[in-house]
């Protein structure tokens, strides 16, 4: 297992919690050298605890991804594989939606995914085979959830940005790509309690939720050799939630 990711570096952003934390967990029983961001001293003191190397980002503030990053790279001696992971997912009804709520979610997941990709190209361009993946979502792209208009419109902008960075990076040697989620056991799915953990599973034709470990493994593929010539793509992982045309679809199953 260790030989995929053999020598690779990688800088997960939000990765003492959820999706970041199995995608981070995943690089490194995959032979990678990671590298966590968490919100708050408490979540990187958790994955210090775990022996996870964690420090404390704020994705909002440019500067700081520049200074993390190049911190980063001189650790570990260069770094190959930035996981743009960190994003937040909070609920607002659009009749409801202040400007705070769409700045907020905004500045977090468009502006900090792009903050991360800016301060790590000059690190991932003298890599020789940088590898950058966005944790995007099927919600937005694929589909919408009532609650969700903001969060949803910030993760198709992330698809929007992959494209475009995926060509403007290229001849750095550099591949952009996406993953999108379904439903993922994290402790903020599990937050919205088993009804709607219920609910989620009957709508997924595999039956099941995804561990952040069956994410972190497509972002391990992404950003292995194996993937060389795979850039600005969306890769869905979501057991196949997106494909029935409707409810009655699975009921024939």
């Amino acid at each position: 297992m260790a030989a995929l990711l053999e020598g690779r570096t990688a800088l997960v952003t939000g990765g003492t919690l959820g999706i970041g934390r199995g995608i981070a967990e995943t690089l490194a029983a995959h032979g990678a050298r990671v590298v966590v961001t968490g919100l708050t001293e408490d979540e990187c003191a958790d994955a210090r605890a775990r022996g996870a190397t964690a420090h404390v980002l704020d994705v909002r503030d440019a500067s700081a991804c520049r200074e993390v990053v190049e911190r980063v790279a001189a650790d570990l001696g260069g770094l190959s594989v930035l996981a743009a992971n960190a994003g937040i997912y909070p609920q607002a009804r659009v009749a409801d939606m202040t400007d705070e709520d769409v700045d907020r979610i905004v500045d977090v997941n468009l502006k900090g995914t792009i903050h991360a990709v800016q301060a790590a190209v000059p690190a991932l361009t003298a890599s020789g085979r940088g590898r950058v993946v966005v944790t995007s979502s099927i919600t937005g792209n694929l589909t919408g959830y009532p609650g969700w208009a903001h969060y949803g419109a910030t993760k198709a902008a992330q698809l929007g940005f992959v494209r475009t960075a995926a060509i403007e990076l290229a001849r750095a040697g550099i591949t952009v790509n996406a993953v999108l989620p379904g439903n993922v056991l994290t402790p903020g799915l599990r937050a919205l309690g088993e009804d709607y953990m219920a609910r989620m599973a009957r709508s997924v034709p595999l039956g099941f939720l995804a561990e952040p470990e069956d994410i972190g493994a497509a972002v391990a593929f992404l950003a292995s050799d194996g993937a060389r010539y795979v850039t600005g793509q969306g890769l869905v992982v979501d057991g196949g939630q997106t494909l029935p045309e409707s409810p009655e679809a699975l009921a024939e199953l």
